[in-house]
């Protein structure tokens, strides 16, 4: 075929799709469980068994390579996506790095609130999430109920000037979560510490639930730790340094990632961090979960100890009362 050889088609071919997103869109690349994956900027696209579906274009692959995906998701014609898969290399290591075709920015625009925020404060509770926490965050006006959507929490990041520039909406009835178009990624969810003289530290989480799960732990006695609290929405690491560049006087930076293999690389890098010039004050301390697999699975695990432990003191009442 004119414009690439033979072999650079066979060695385009061989190319396995999660290979090339886990080296040229790591950030994109978001693991549901062991053998589903979503990508961030299309959420109904979907890898499981070999196979790729992208349900909103209803289009699917029976065959999950790289090559498919290039030429049927990102718009590239057959032989620029074999040269940007093969080239001149023998190998995948070797390959050019992936520039994403550009595309025509989106606007940034909220989904419409409901009335109230029901559903939201019953879905958060439900999670564990003290409700005097959920009021609070309704209040300074980062956290509301979309209209349509599934009913979704949507979870608010606010610039300097207090203006909303990041949004991520999930679901109450089922497991819609995505990022909203056009979000800013150098602000992400935040809460403030309970106390001022804690604001030198932040602990960073990969979703806004887990870090209202860990504040709802300081809250009701299960940890003493207080600090800021950041949700990166995934593994992009813009909303932290974007962060520490507004507030040089932190110098503790706690990662509160998953136990799973997607968390410890995101722990990762926000340890590679440190290594910046900017950042060298910092110092970065791994701080996974005390249980589960995310700081919410913890404090329902938590909160189940507690209910259980206390059940033989309801009990001893109660048989003290009947006597």
């Amino acid at each position: 075929m004119p414009g690439v050889s033979r072999e650079q088609v066979e060695r385009a071919k061989q190319i396995d799709i999660l290979d090339y997103l886990r080296r040229h869109e790591p950030e994109n690349l978001r693991q549901q469980r062991q053998d589903r994956y979503t990508l961030r900027d299309h959420d109904s696209f979907v890898i499981s068994n070999a196979k790729w579906c992208w349900f909103s274009r209803s289009i699917g692959c029976n065959s999950a390579t790289a090559l498919n995906y290039l030429i049927k998701v990102r718009g590239y014609d057959f032989v620029s996506a074999v040269r940007t898969l093969a080239g001149d290399t023998p190998a995948l290591s070797h390959a050019p790095a992936y520039e994403k075709p550009p595309t025509e920015a989106k606007r940034f625009i909220l989904p419409p609130r409901n009335q109230d925020s029901r559903r939201v404060i019953a879905y958060l509770q439900s999670r564990g999430i003290d409700k005097a926490l959920i009021l609070d965050c309704i209040e300074r006006g980062v956290l509301y109920e979309s209209a349509s959507h599934h009913h979704s929490c949507v979870f608010l990041g606010k610039n300097e000037d207090g203006k909303t520039r990041f949004g991520c909406m999930r679901s109450t009835t089922g497991r819609f979560l995505r990022d909203l178009d056009g979000s800013d990624k150098r602000y992400g969810f935040l809460l403030p510490s309970e106390h001022p003289e804690n604001a030198y530290k932040i602990a960073v989480f990969e979703g806004a639930i887990d870090a209202l799960s860990q504040q709802t732990m300081y809250r009701q006695g299960f940890m003493d730790w207080d600090g800021w609290r950041l949700s990166l929405s995934g593994g992009s690491m813009q909303a932290l340094t974007h962060f520490l560049d507004q507030h040089p006087e932190v110098n503790q930076v706690f990662a509160c990632t998953d136990r799973d293999e997607a968390g410890r690389k995101i722990a990762d890098r926000i340890t590679a961090i440190s290594a910046d010039g900017r950042f060298s004050h910092v110092v970065v301390k791994p701080s996974p979960p005390v249980a589960g697999n995310d700081y919410n699975e913890a404090l329902l695990a938590l909160q189940k100890t507690r209910r259980e432990q206390s059940r033989p003191n309801i009990l001893k009442r109660r048989e003290g009362h009947s006597l």
